[in-house]
């Protein structure tokens, strides 16, 4: 077996490609742009490498066809792209990230990909305690990133790496440097650390002890789309509980009739009463100030309705139509605060559609794969995995946050999208199982 084959390192280097696209700011307040840029590198190399040593496993018709469309898209729109030259870094930008997690897609098995999931975010967490701690016991003032060589007189605070609250009860922002991205990782972890604890991979001492760091992170965090996309997420995973016990025609027909009726009634009592839940939240109607640049947004797309204005993923604040569209706490905004918003604006509803068909088949595989039993041995009834339900879960946390953010297009949660999408379609839980199971003659 050659060492690239070795479990180890192929864990050790998921768990790292994980990190940096989940908690790409912090290589980017601590050591700089240009230390960001050397992670990147190793990454790409490491990916580049992995899959040319694994090329027998990989099919291009294991990639989903919305996935090749979103992207070709997004790389035509260099054509007709106000800003050619930035949507060409774009695009590349995007490649690469999508590359990365189709390493990991072929290069894990479903086991392996929820250990390395469940390494990364425990770093996440781990090291965004010990950083605000050593912030505020020590350094016991605000600190920038290094990168803010010029500190302004009167700094916005979404400026700053850590704001000193931790002991203030405070949003804490840990080595992100951003209380809405540390919530992110929180809920994740709860997602992952649940199905360790399920599925026994997992002590139990330390599968407790990171799940009371996740719930306690995003009561820290104060974040209103993650305590939402909690609820959500518990919705789902009671939905799949309940699929999952149907095993007659006759059960799964009652049992989808009593999901349809239940999520409906839940999204029409939380319409009904939005304004006072966001309210406890601690937010206004329009999520604080989303709405404006929402607004903004959709004036902007509505020039270039069919194809945008090219694609860029993270805007550029200083070039237009992006100069001065939009502020936020005193700084200039990165990102549309709105995934499905920002596709439109730059590839238009072509690429929205497009984007759209990969999110909805994403979501039926991974919906299949949760709630149907994997069969290994013909004749048999089969049995359910709790790791079959990691995808669902893990989508149903970034569609919510989707509506607020536009994480899922770039880094992090555009790496998760690329691999829930290239694993439920390439690698089923059920063939991987069974590849396993000894041969009989």
């Amino acid at each position: 077996m050659g060492k690239l084959e070795r479990r180890g390192l192929r864990l050790g280097f998921a768990t790292f490609v994980l990190f940096t696209g989940l908690a790409g700011d912090f290589w980017r307040d601590a050591l700089s742009w240009y230390g960001y840029g050397v992670m990147v590198a190793i990454v790409v190399a490491g990916s580049a490498v992995l899959l040319v040593h694994n090329r027998s496993r990989f099919r291009w018709s294991g990639l989903p066809y919305p996935l090749l469309g979103f992207l070709l898209v997004a790389a035509l729109s260099i054509a007709w792209s106000f800003y050619p030259l930035f949507t060409t870094l774009g695009v590349f930008v995007q490649l690469i990230t999508a590359a990365s997690a189709v390493s990991i897609a072929v290069t894990l098995s479903w086991a392996e990909l929820l250990t390395a999931l469940g390494w990364a975010l425990r770093l996440i967490l781990g090291l965004s305690f010990i950083f605000e701690f050593i912030v505020s016991a020590f350094i016991r003032h605000p600190i920038y990133p290094v990168w803010l060589t010029e500190h302004p007189a009167h700094p916005a605070q979404l400026l700053y790496w850590s704001r000193d609250l931790l002991f203030s009860s405070g949003k804490i922002q840990g080595i992100v440097g951003n209380s809405s991205l540390l919530a992110m990782a929180a809920l994740l972890g709860v997602i992952v650390f649940a199905v360790q604890l399920a599925s026994r991979s997992v002590g139990r001492f330390w599968g407790w002890f990171w799940m009371l760091v996740a719930i306690l992170t995003i009561a820290i965090t104060q974040s209103a789309t993650i305590v939402i996309a909690l609820a959500v997420v518990a919705i789902v995973a009671a939905a799949v509980l309940v699929a999952r016990r149907a095993r007659s025609p006759r059960g799964r027909t009652l049992a989808y009739g009593g999901i349809g009726v239940g999520i409906v009634v839940i999204a029409v009592i939380g319409f009904l009463l939005r304004g006072p839940i966001l309210s406890v939240l601690g937010k206004s109607a329009d999520f604080t100030g989303r709405g404006e640049i929402w607004k903004a947004v959709i004036g902007l797309a509505q020039q270039r309705p069919a194809f945008g204005w090219g694609w860029l993923g993270y805007w550029i604040p200083w070039i237009p139509p992006f100069k001065g569209l939009a502020r936020a706490g005193g700084v200039q905004v990165m990102h549309a605060h709105d995934a499905w918003l920002d596709v439109w604006l730059q590839v238009g509803i072509v690429g929205l559609v497009i984007f759209a068909a990969l999110v909805l088949s994403t979501i039926v595989r991974s919906w299949i794969m949760a709630t149907d039993r994997i069969v290994t041995t013909p004749g048999t009834a089969g049995h359910l995995s709790w790791v079959a339900v990691l995808p669902i879960l893990v989508l149903t946390a970034q569609l919510v946050q989707s509506i607020a953010e536009s994480r899922m297009l770039i880094e992090g949660g555009w790496m998760l999208l690329v691999l829930w999408a290239v694993k439920t379609k390439s690698s089923p839980l059920s063939a991987e199982l069974a590849a396993k199971q000894p041969s009989r003659s």
